[in-house]
């Protein structure tokens, strides 16, 4: 059992940068592929980066490559999302995901799931 906790959301200016923070409980953090999904009122909800158990490879939506980055560290039980150049098309909540080894764009493979932090881009 993996418990998944957000933080780091806020308000911020377009071009401005977040660091959202996952920590997560469970002694097993380490073999976990972690993702960030996000959700706009009234969209579905999004893959945004995915990194692996080891942190050696990553993956991205293509709205975020080189804007945003994701990493983790395990002795922590921590995953980040790094968000530079914020976008207004930015803003949603944002939820961090944990699989048993998937590390990928797809929502489903993902067995748990935090409650979610807001993030809102004004123009």
């Amino acid at each position: 059992q993996v418990q998944l906790v957000e933080s780091g959301g806020g308000l911020v200016q377009a071009g401005g940068s977040l660091r959202l923070s996952c920590a997560a409980s469970g002694r097993t953090f380490y073999n976990y592929g972690m993702a960030w999904f996000r959700q706009a009122p009234g969209k579905e909800r999004d893959f945004v980066a995915a990194i692996s158990w080891n942190g050696y490879s990553t993956y991205y939506a293509d709205s975020v490559k080189g804007r945003f980055t994701i990493s983790r560290d395990n002795a922590k039980n921590t995953v980040y999302l790094q968000m530079n150049n914020l976008k207004p098309e930015d803003t949603a909540v944002y939820y961090c995901a944990a699989s048993g080894g998937y590390f990928g764009s797809a929502s489903r493979p993902y067995n748990y799931w935090g409650q979610g932090t807001q993030v809102t881009v004004s123009s």
